[in-house]
């Protein structure tokens, strides 16, 4: 066995591998006199030392014990956006001046990211916004409550060891992990902003990390008036409406005001279970109100990959409706299924490939649907697969909703007056993960990827272009810019 992985004693020819030495990662260092020898798998490390309880400070202590301390970054202490930008721009200087070692640095580099699944769609946000040459695949580490992004790509959902064994075990897996394009979804939020509170972000919603305030828009924009907002960001795994993420929210919220009580992955999965009976997600047609039912609350249109808006019929009955990049949700249940042949000819759905540009939408109607997913080829209310959606919110019976990205979720206030809060959903390119060989997200391009099941498999009956300006950019980075040009008035 490979002793990188058996030895108490970490093995410094394998650490070597990914090593980066100082002057690649800071601008003032100067190159060694001796060229060091060349990592095959240099590797970048974003740990959120505040996820998994203790775990995530324990994990950065490993890593920054067994590399370079310089190439370990503690979230809350420098954002991932003021480091990879240093290290891109020292890159491209020492290039510049002729040094063939950072150039095929820049060409290995990896990403390792320790958080939940919103800080690893903090990276790839960022990634994407600061259209690095040779953009760096990611791996992520599963520090969160569901772990559904690294889930769907082999690196399991249980929280890792801190050990030197285990990160070492990790850090081989990083090495030998293959490259895999996954879909980028960026999301446009419109609304009149409440009349307390900031924008950025608008109190008292307290919106995930992901979605971020535009402060200016075009005079064209026929929603320019004062007291409406625009909000962008992106997602990779998904974003939800309704009574999951009602459940969702109770679970944030109390872990806010309870800190000390969610310790592991296992207390916060049991306490997640027992909120979603508390919050009536098991006797939905009881405790949960028709008026915010989703066909209730807002107009779904939706477009094919080249076609017009069309409408989207949700039942009556859904009462959560899930927009899915990837075959992971809910710590790891798969919510489309692989339709069977029938299916797919008669309305024109595919497997959920995770790169070909389409996203899934698929409703719930209580908990009770959602344990169908446990059974062979259970599934919930597939709806559409659409390159965009789009939902639009009128005066009605209710004045909120909860909505969800990535696992965190907001209370998102409702139109009381003759407005509009429109949400867009939008395909926008692709960005490098790290895979391992076997993991369950499969590419439209792979040969081993399913195709539609055949008609003798059983399958369910719960059946009932050109990218605008505002949609180019997720707004992870702060030090991002809105250049003059850039007109985000386009979003119908």
């Amino acid at each position: 066995m490979d002793n990188a992985t058996t030895d108490s004693i970490p093995d410094s020819d394998f650490l070597k591998e990914f090593y980066i030495p100082d002057y690649i990662l800071l601008p003032e260092s100067e190159p060694d006199s001796t060229p060091p020898q060349l990592p095959q798998c240099p590797v970048l490390v974003f740990i959120n030392s505040k996820s998994g309880g203790q775990l995530g400070g324990d994990l950065f202590k490993t890593y920054s014990s067994l590399l370079n301390e310089k190439q370990v970054f503690d979230l809350s202490e420098e954002a991932p956006d003021v480091a990879l930008r240093r290290i891109y721009l020292n890159l491209e200087k020492l290039k510049s001046n002729g040094h063939e070692f950072a150039a095929k640095i820049q060409e290995k580099l990896r990403i390792i990211v320790a958080g939940g699944d919103g800080t690893a769609g903090w990276l790839l946000g960022v990634v994407c916004d600061l259209k690095l040459s040779h953009a760096p695949p990611i791996a992520t580490v599963p520090l969160g409550t569901g772990n559904n992004l690294p889930f769907a790509f082999g690196w399991g959902k249980k929280n890792p060891g801190t050990d030197t064994q285990s990160v070492m075990s990790f850090m081989k897996k990083v090495k030998n992990a293959k490259e895999m394009k996954i879909d980028n979804w960026h999301i446009l939020m419109r609304m009149r902003a409440p009349k307390e509170g900031s924008c950025d972000p608008i109190a008292p919603l307290e919106l995930p990390h992901s979605l971020h305030a535009v402060q200016r828009v075009s005079p064209t924009d026929e929603l320019n008036m004062e007291g409406y907002v625009t909000f962008r960001g992106g997602f990779w795994n998904y974003f939800s409406m309704g009574m999951d993420a009602q459940v969702s929210y109770a679970f944030h919220s109390e872990r806010k005001l309870h800190p000390e009580k969610f310790k592991n992955q296992w207390i916060n999965q049991s306490t997640y279970a027992k909120l979603g009976c508390t919050q009536g997600w098991f006797l939905a047609s009881l405790f949960h109100p028709s008026s915010r039912n989703i066909a209730h609350l807002a107009t779904v249109k939706i477009m094919k990959r080249h076609g017009q808006w069309e409408k989207l019929h949700i039942p009556n009955c859904i009462r959560s409706i899930v927009c899915l990049n990837l075959p992971s949700f809910s710590g790891g249940l798969n919510p489309w299924g692989t339709p069977n042949s029938n299916k797919c000819r008669d309305r024109d759905l595919t497997p959920p490939f995770v790169d070909d540009g389409l996203i899934e939408v698929v409703g719930f109607r209580d908990a009770w649907h959602g344990l169908v997913l446990l059974a062979p080829n259970g599934h919930g209310t597939r709806l559409a697969q659409a390159h965009r959606i789009r939902f639009e919110f009128h005066k009605g019976a209710a004045d909120h909703t909860f909505m969800r990205i990535d696992g965190e979720p907001w209370k998102q206030p409702l139109p009381v007056d003759d407005d509009t809060v429109v949400v867009e959903i939008s395909h926008l390119g692709r960005v490098n993960m790290l895979a391992t060989h076997d993991c369950r997200a499969k590419s439209v391009n792979d040969p081993s990827s399913p195709t539609c099941h055949d008609t003798d498999e059983k399958d369910s009956d719960e059946e009932g272009s050109v990218v605008a300006d505002e949609f180019r950019k997720f707004g992870a980075a702060d030090t991002f810019k809105i250049p003059d040009e850039v007109d985000i008035s386009h979003i119908s």
